[in-house]
């Protein structure tokens, strides 16, 4: 049985040191700080995510389920991921869950801490996987040619 994601004390304790951490460039590569205007009031929500790269290609994993960020990404269309002092704004495109299949099994064998809420493992089968994305959506990410106003 998959846990549930919970907000606590504890929980903002840990995102707010992985934050930290990963400001500064520190810790896993994957890492990285996600930025996301609220859906209702446009004030920007950050929170520490990991991205996966395969095939050439970056993409968002919402391993702790479908939580506000998800549902402000869905709403913005775009994010802005951070790094060590390095931000840069993104398209997101969420894919349908045969498609998020091989991603979700990289991610399950490279981030162990989220492996609970996950309702299947990394040597599941596809189809098992695929049954569980919706739970864990995965979004393409592209570059987004955003003007700048002078």
């Amino acid at each position: 049985m998959a846990r549930t994601y919970r907000v606590n004390a504890v929980t903002r304790w840990v995102n707010h040191a992985f934050a930290a951490m990963t400001r500064l460039g520190l810790g896993k590569s994957y890492r990285h700080i996600l930025t996301v205007p609220g859906r209702r009031t446009g004030t920007p929500h950050s929170t520490p995510v990991d991205v996966m790269a395969r095939d050439g290609e970056r993409w968002l994993v919402a391993g702790y389920g479908v939580t506000n960020w998800v549902r402000n990404a869905r709403a913005a269309g775009r994010v802005t991921l951070s790094r060590g002092g390095r931000s840069e704004t993104l398209y997101v495109t969420e894919l349908d869950p045969s498609a998020s299949v091989p991603v979700l099994r990289q991610y399950l064998r490279e981030v162990p801490v989220t492996r609970p809420y996950f309702a299947v493992t990394a040597d599941s089968p596809d189809e098992d996987i695929a049954a569980d994305a919706h739970r864990h959506p995965v979004f393409r990410l592209t570059v987004a040619d955003i003007a700048v106003e002078d």
